[in-house]
C-alpha cells in the first residue's frame, strides 16, 4: 500500500528519536523573563526558529493549528474582519476562527488566480472598503496544489497591507517546501510578513510541534493566547529535540519529495478525464476526478482497492502528498495506479 494521504504521516528516523535522550528539559510553562519557560530544549528551539525566519522570537506550539488560532486571536478580538483566501486551511478546515461559538471573527474572503496566487487587485478592494483587521496568506498553499507565493507576490501583498496599516500573518505550515521551490531563503519570505507559522511535524518529520515567529511585542501577546487555549506544555523539550534535528538536517531533503511529485504529474500528464489543479511545484498534487463521474469519496475508496491511499479535498477533489520514505518507484507506481482509474 502506497500512502499519500498526507506527509503528517513522516516518521522521526532513529537519529532524530535520540535526540530525546539527552535533551535538557524543565517547565515550558513556568515563566520568568520575556514570559519564557525552563526548558532550556524548548528556548533553544525557539531561539532558532526565530533565527531562521529573521524574526525577534518564535513559540512553540503542539500544532499548527492552535499556533494559527493564537497568532491571528493575537491581533484581533471578536467582530473583526480577518481577510483570507477564499481555500485557505485556517477559514476552511481549522474554522475555530469563523466559529460563532468560539474565535467570533469574522471572514472577508479574496481569491486566487489559476497558479493558485493571491489576487491582488481583489485584496486593495478588500482592504479598501475598510475594518480589515489582518491579512492572512498561505505559502503552500495547500489545496491549490501546493502553489507557492513569490517573493515579489508576497511584498506587494505586505506593502499594500501596510498601507492600510493592516499586518500580515503567514500560515506557512510548509514553508521551507515554497522556500527551497523558490530557491530562497526562509528569512527572504518572513521579511514579508509580520508573523508566521511553521510546522516541524510534515515534511521536516518531527513527531509534533509547530512554531510561530513575530516581533517581541507580538510574541507577548501570543504567550498570553497560548495560554488561555491551553496550549502551554510542561516537559516539552522532548518535542523541542526532534525539532531541532529537523531544522538542522531536513530541510534540503524536502527537494527530494517535490522531485517525486514532479516525476507522478509528469507520468499522469494528459489524461481524458483526470486533471491536475495547477503546477507540481511542491509536493503536493491535486486532482480534479469529476468527468469520472464519481465523488472523491469514491475514487479514493477505488484508488485504495488498487494500493494506493489518497484523500479527498474541498467536496470535489483528490489530494496526494508526497514526503519521505515514499520513494520514486512509489509515484511511478502510484501514478500507474491513477493512469488505470482513468480508463473507462
Amino acid at each position: 500500500m502506497i500512502d499519500l494521504r498526507s506527509d503528517t504521516l513522516t516518521l522521526p528516523d532513529q537519529a532524530m528519536l535520540e535526540t530525546i535522550l539527552g535533551a535538557k528539559l524543565g517547565d515550558d510553562g513556568r515563566t520568568h523573563a520575556l514570559e519564557r519557560g525552563e526548558d532550556q530544549t524548548v528556548n533553544e528551539l525557539e531561539d532558532l526558529a526565530a533565527q531562521i525566519t529573521g524574526k525577534e522570537a518564535g513559540v512553540l506550539f503542539p500544532t499548527g493549528t492552535l499556533g494559527n488560532t493564537a497568532a491571528v486571536l493575537a491581533y484581533c478580538k471578536a467582530g473583526d474582519k480577518v481577510l483570507v483566501d477564499e481555500q485557505q486551511h485556517l477559514y476552511i478546515s481549522e474554522k475555530v476562527l469563523f466559529d460563532s461559538n468560539f474565535g467570533q471573527l469574522q471572514p472577508v474572503s479574496y481569491p486566487h488566480d489559476e497558479n493558485g496566487l493571491p489576487v491582488l487587485e481583489k485584496i486593495e478592494e478588500a482592504l479598501k472598503g475598510g475594518n480589515i483587521r489582518l491579512v492572512c496568506i498561505e505559502n503552500t498553499h495547500n489545496f491549490t496544489g501546493g502553489a507557492c507565493i513569490p517573493l515579489k507576490n508576497m511584498k506587494e501583498i505586505y506593502e499594500l497591507a501596510h498601507k492600510y496599516q493592516v499586518p500580515v500573518h503567514m500560515d506557512g505550515a510548509r514553508m521551507f517546501n515554497a522556500a527551497i521551490a523558490l530557491k530562497v531563503k526562509a528569512s527572504e519570505m518572513c521579511r514579508y510578513v509580520d508573523s508566521v507559522m511553521f510546522c516541524i511535524s510534515k515534511g521536516l518529520g518531527a513527531p509534533v510541534g509547530s512554531l510561530v515567529c513575530g516581533n517581541q511585542e507580538f510574541i507577548l501577546k501570543l504567550r498570553e493566547k497560548r495560554k488561555l487555549l491551553g496550549g502551554v506544555m510542561r516537559q516539552a523539550g522532548i518535542i523541542a529535540a526532534p525539532g531541532l534535528y529537523a531544522l538542522r538536517n531536513n530541510i534540503e531533503r524536502l527537494q527530494e519529495d517535490h522531485e517525486h511529485a514532479k516525476c507522478a504529474a509528469e507520468l499522469i500528464q494528459g489524461l481524458k478525464h483526470t486533471h491536475m489543479v495547477g503546477q507540481a511545484v511542491t509536493n503536493i498534487l491535486v486532482l480534479d476526478v469529476n468527468e469520472l463521474g464519481l465523488t472523491p469519496q469514491e475514487y479514493c475508496r477505488k484508488a485504495e482497492e488498487k494500493g494506493l491511499l489518497i484523500k479527498p479535498v474541498l467536496s470535489d477533489k483528490v489530494r496526494l502528498v508526497f514526503y519521505k520514505g515514499i520513494t520514486k518507484e512509489d509515484a511511478a507506481e502510484a501514478a500507474r495506479i491513477i493512469r488505470e482509474l482513468d480508463k473507462r
